[in-house]
């Protein structure tokens, strides 16, 4: 899943800087999948972006949430404090986003946590949705 992330997130003209993106909050080292970045023509500066990439692969949908969630605030938090120019967005696969991301409590968890999410189909490698 991380490779087609990546492959997708290239397609799109990002390049990928970090692969993983690693850093330290105080004494706390952190490790989130991609670090990726793209010129904005318009405005002259680089958008820079962390994608952790999640594959709900376990049994039970919700307990994988569980743990994304969990990892994806702690992994803003510090980022924001390390790098507050860098946007983290959570990668999911469009059937799972299709499915477990519509359940009511799912969308209202990323509501209220404000999760941006990278929604991409493995198999074609490909970006199917940005939701901010």
């Amino acid at each position: 899943m991380h490779e087609a992330v990546k492959t997708a997130l290239q397609k799109e003209q990002w390049l990928i800087t970090d692969d993983p993106l690693k850093f330290k909050f105080g004494s706390v080292k952190f490790k989130i999948d991609l670090g990726a970045e793209k010129l904005i023509a318009a405005e002259r500066e680089n958008e820079k972006i962390a994608v952790e990439t999640k594959s709900f692969i376990n049994p039970s949908a919700i307990t994988d949430f569980y743990a994304a969630l969990g990892q994806f605030l702690s992994y803003r938090l510090a980022l924001e404090a390390i790098e507050a120019d860098c946007i983290l967005y959570m990668a999911v696969p469009f059937e799972v986003y299709q499915t477990f991301f519509q359940l009511e409590f799912t969308q209202i968890a990323l509501k209220r946590y404000q999760v941006l999410l990278v929604v991409y189909e493995p198999e074609n490698e490909v970006i199917v949705k940005w939701i901010k």
